[in-house]
């Protein structure tokens, strides 16, 4: 009896179809803008019912704060790749990494970052801040626990460091000159090491 081939799902996982309707709210936010956008756009693009969408989100903004929360994971999940990808004692190394993964990552997300971060107002998410800084703050709480620098307080440095590299970064996007990728790493990371004290060597 010839066997009769695998018929597919009628409905999606719900991660999966959740996933959807993200990866569609962040390609309207990013060719409408946020406040152009709708749900049923957002549900259209998803090939979804409308009802479907609230099934997930409650609203338009939940949708964004979802898609803040998994470009935090990942960004975040860059830079400490990046910063453990380097020989376990190349500290001067692993400063480098952290200053040219972090300012890519946010140059290349471009718009998207703006959207995330900015183009709403609300409240700051202190808990997201925290999981962007924490690389750099076991970075040099580790560095600080093997001499290789003198940091009283490496939470603090961290929180200075990454702000800085983040108002850096938008100062480049949103500012009147040519981005020049090199240079605005070379600069981050010169300032990074220099409040490690690792610029002479």
């Amino acid at each position: 009896m010839p066997q009769r081939s695998p018929t597919r799902p009628r409905t999606k996982p719900p991660k999966e179809r959740r996933d959807d309707l993200m990866n569609a709210a962040q390609r309207l936010f990013l060719e409408n803008g946020l406040a152009a956008t709708t749900i049923e756009q957002i549900t259209s693009a998803a090939d979804v019912a409308k009802g479907t969408f609230y099934l997930y989100f409650s609203s338009k903004e939940a949708v964004l704060a979802a898609l803040s929360d998994r470009f935090t994971i990942q960004y975040a999940a860059m830079l400490r790749s990046s910063i453990e990808e380097r020989p376990a004692r190349d500290w001067k190394g692993k400063i480098a990494a952290w200053a040219k993964t972090g300012v890519t990552g946010l140059l290349d997300a471009g718009a998207l970052a703006e959207i995330l971060f900015h183009a709403h107002q609300r409240p700051v998410d202190w808990n997201r801040h925290k999981t962007l800084v924490t690389p750099l703050g076991e970075l040099l709480r580790a560095g600080s626990s093997e001499g290789a620098w003198s940091i009283d307080d490496p939470h603090f440095t961290a929180t200075f460091l990454f702000s800085g590299l983040h108002g850096a970064v938008d100062d480049a996007l949103f500012g009147a000159k040519p981005i020049n990728r090199s240079e605005l790493v070379r600069k981050v990371r010169t300032l990074a090491l220099r409040v490690v004290a690792l610029d002479k060597e």
